[in-house]
């Protein structure tokens, strides 16, 4: 499962200005809406409900916030690259400034995992997030996500 496979060029917002976690995740459960036809309020109160679990900030200023939703035809996402990091309770205390929002159907069980995993490896390449964070521009966002090594490992 590449990560191309889970973002489409309109899904990468590569300039997102947001002034807390809350906004941030709003904005991200509006583009989720119109690219998967799920209502916002349903994307935004599963992804909220995880959080209050616990902080999908991951470290090194990235968050991967998910949630299972009824409705959701396939697993797909919505990445952003912020203007200025905001503080998402990361585990690492650090503010956040890329976040991708993965959203998965009720049974996806495994896949659910597997896509999780792989975003994470490939947001891990440090190489791969500093160019990330040096461009604005969303084709470009997907090709690095796109082309990572380990977007393409088994």
């Amino acid at each position: 499962m590449a990560l191309n496979d889970l973002v489409d060029v309109p899904a990468i917002l590569p300039a997102l200005k947001a002034n807390s976690k809350k906004q941030l995740l709003q904005l991200l459960s509006e583009r989720a809406a119109v690219i998967s036809g799920i209502p916002e309020r349903d994307i935004f109160d599963t992804i909220l409900q995880r959080e209050r679990l616990g902080s999908t900030g991951v470290g090194n200023g990235i968050a991967i916030p998910h949630g299972k939703l009824a409705g959701v035809k396939r697993i797909t996402g919505v990445f952003a690259r912020l203007e200025t990091p905001v503080d998402f309770e990361a585990l690492d205390d650090q503010p956040v400034d890329l976040v991708f929002l993965l959203l998965a159907p009720e049974g996806a069980g495994a896949d659910h995992l597997k896509a999780l995993s792989r975003i994470a490896r490939v947001l891990r390449d440090g190489d791969t997030v500093a160019k990330i964070r040096g461009t604005r521009d969303a084709a470009a966002i997907h090709a690095l996500l796109s082309d990572t090594p380990a977007s393409h490992a088994a």
